[in-house]
């Protein structure tokens, strides 16, 4: 099992105390968007003042998801991807664990008779689209014959 340095703990929780906040997260779909954006473009997208806007994109800067460039007077912030790709590392386990009981779940249901107490031949998911339904009565058909 590899080891997590107290380094590179610091940087995980900087990076997901980042991504926790909403208007944090906003800036970054602002920026993957509509690309690199001065401070006052990306200000007028919130209700709060601009020293306000600075902070977070201090704390994004901090984490590595912006980076911040001065052109004349104006400072412009672009989207740092590559920080994404540790979170998406890190939570890519959990997504394994999660498919894996989704798919017992479903093995379990495939099990389990009907309402009805009949047993139903449901095709596995990997040979069948979704399962198609008659309509309610009284409802129109969306597979016209």
């Amino acid at each position: 099992m590899a080891t997590t340095s107290a380094t590179d703990t610091a940087g995980q929780d900087r990076l997901f105390a980042a991504l926790a906040n909403g208007t944090r997260r906003e800036v970054l779909r602002l920026l993957r968007d509509e690309g690199p954006q001065p401070v006052q473009a990306l200000a007028d997208h919130f209700a709060m003042r601009r020293p306000s806007l600075s902070e977070h994109l201090k704390v994004l800067r901090e984490a590595g998801l912006v980076s911040e460039e001065r052109a004349g007077r104006q400072r412009i912030y672009r989207l740092e991807a590559a920080p994404l790709a540790e979170v998406q590392d890190w939570l890519h386990p959990y997504e394994r664990f999660w498919r894996g009981r989704l798919k017992g779940l479903a093995e379990l249901l495939d099990r389990m008779p009907d309402d009805d107490g009949s047993w139903a031949s449901r095709a596995s998911p990997s040979t069948s689209s979704s399962p198609t339904r008659p309509p309610r009565s009284g409802a129109p058909s969306r597979n016209p014959s």
